[in-house]
C-alpha cells in the first residue's frame, strides 16, 4: 500500500481531488491518503495556512497531491504554493504540455516541457518599502540553485528521450542574475553533449513560442520566467485546465494542479479534474504504477474522444459525470 499525502485545497480543490481519488482507486491503486488542509481552510480552522502537521507528513511519506491553494493578490497571506516548495526544497518545477484528444487548442502535436526554478528568483519574496511610494523586491539567483536546475533539465532530457534543452534568460539587461544563471547552464551544457543546447532571450522566446512551439523542447528558465512562460505554454493546448506539475526535490514530490481555485464555479459540480488527473498520473509513475497510469491515461484520452468533456472545455458533463465515465471505462 502506498502511504500518499493529500491536500484537496481550496475552491473546487476539493471537488477535483475527490474525483481523482475515485479514479485512481478504481483503476485499481492501493493508496492510503493523508488528508490535510491548506490555505483558506486551514488558516479558518488551524490559524495557519501551512500547518506543521502538514509538512511532517510529507516529509513522512516524500510525496504528495495537492489541489488548488488560494493566493490572494496584493494582500493577505503570502504564497501557500512557494513556501510548500521552499519549506521542502522543492527546487525543481516540472510541466510537461501535451495535447490532448478532443480538447480544441490552437497548435496541434504540440510537446515540450517546462522546467522552472523553484526555489528563489523574485519568489523570494524580499521586499520593503524604501520611502513612501517606492518598493524594492530583490531578486535572487545563486550558483548552486542554478547549476542544480540545469544539472535536473538535460537530466531529465536524457531520462525522457528530449533532444534539446533551451534556456530562456534575459541575461542581456540582468547582465549579473540572469548572468550567473546563464554561465551555469552553459558549464553544465557543455558536461552533456548528447543533448543539443540553445539559448533565447524571454521576450523573444514567448513570440516565439505562440509561432512555432514545435521548435522547443525542454525550456529551462529561472523562477518568474518559468511561471509566465508554462502558462503561456498551457494556453497552447487547451489552457491551465488540462496541464498536470510537480514539484520535486531531491527525494520529495509535491504533484499538484496547476490553475488556481475558481472560487467562483465552487460546489456546482461544474469543476474539470483533468489537470490534477494529469498530474496524478505523472505520481503514479514515480512510484512505480505504471500500468495503472498508463490505463487511467487511455480511459481519459477515449472520455475526451468521446465528447464527454466539463463546461470549460466546450461540454455538459459534470465534474460526476466526467469522473463515472473515466471510471467506466476503467472497468471495461
Amino acid at each position: 500500500m502506498h502511504q500518499i499525502t493529500l491536500i484537496p485545497g481550496d475552491g473546487i480543490g476539493p471537488e477535483v481531488t475527490d474525483a481523482v481519488v475515485r479514479i485512481i482507486g478504481a483503476a485499481g491503486v492501493d493508496v492510503a491518503w493523508e488528508r490535510f488542509d491548506a490555505g483558506e481552510s486551514a488558516l479558518a480552522q488551524e490559524g495557519t495556512t501551512l500547518p506543521e502537521a502538514l509538512i511532517a507528513s510529507i516529509r513522512r511519506h516524500k510525496i504528495a497531491l495537492k489541489g488548488p491553494v488560494t493566493t490572494p493578490v496584493g494582500t493577505g497571506f503570502t504564497s501557500v504554493n512557494v513556501a510548500l516548495r521552499q519549506a521542502l526544497d522543492l527546487f525543481a518545477n516540472l510541466r510537461p504540455v501535451t495535447n490532448l484528444p478532443g480538447v480544441p487548442s490552437r497548435f496541434a502535436d504540440v510537446d515540450l516541457v517546462v522546467v522552472r526554478e523553484n526555489t528563489e528568483d523574485l519568489y523570494s519574496g524580499l521586499e520593503h518599502r524604501v520611502v513612501p511610494g517606492v518598493v524594492e523586491s530583490l531578486k535572487v539567483i545563486t550558483a548552486r540553485a542554478s547549476e542544480r536546475i540545469a544539472r535536473f533539465a538535460f537530466a531529465y532530457a536524457r531520462a525522457h528521450g528530449r533532444q534539446k534543452v533551451t534556456s530562456v534568460h534575459k541575461a542581456n539587461i540582468m547582465k549579473m542574475s540572469d548572468g550567473l544563471f546563464l554561465d551555469c547552464v552553459r558549464a553544465v551544457a557543455k558536461e552533456c553533449t548528447d543533448v543539443a543546447y540553445e539559448e533565447r532571450i524571454v521576450d523573444a522566446a514567448c513570440m516565439q513560442l505562440v509561432m512555432y512551439p514545435e521548435r522547443f523542447d525542454v525550456l529551462l528558465m529561472p523562477n518568474l520566467y518559468g511561471d509566465i512562460v508554462s502558462d503561456l505554454c498551457a494556453g497552447l493546448v487547451g489552457g491551465l485546465g488540462v496541464v498536470p506539475g510537480a514539484n520535486l526535490g531531491e527525494d520529495t514530490a509535491v504533484f499538484e494542479a496547476v490553475h488556481g481555485s475558481a472560487p467562483d464555479i465552487a460546489g456546482q459540480g461544474v469543476a474539470n479534474p483533468t489537470a490534477l488527473l494529469l498530474s496524478a498520473l505523472m505520481l503514479l509513475r514515480h512510484i512505480g504504477e505504471e500500468h495503472a497510469a498508463h490505463r487511467i491515461q487511455a480511459a481519459l484520452h477515449r472520455t475526451l474522444d468521446d465528447g464527454c468533456r466539463t463546461p470549460d472545455l466546450g461540454g455538459s458533463a459534470t465534474t460526476r459525470q466526467f469522473t463515472e465515465r473515466i471510471c467506466t471505462v476503467l472497468g471495461e
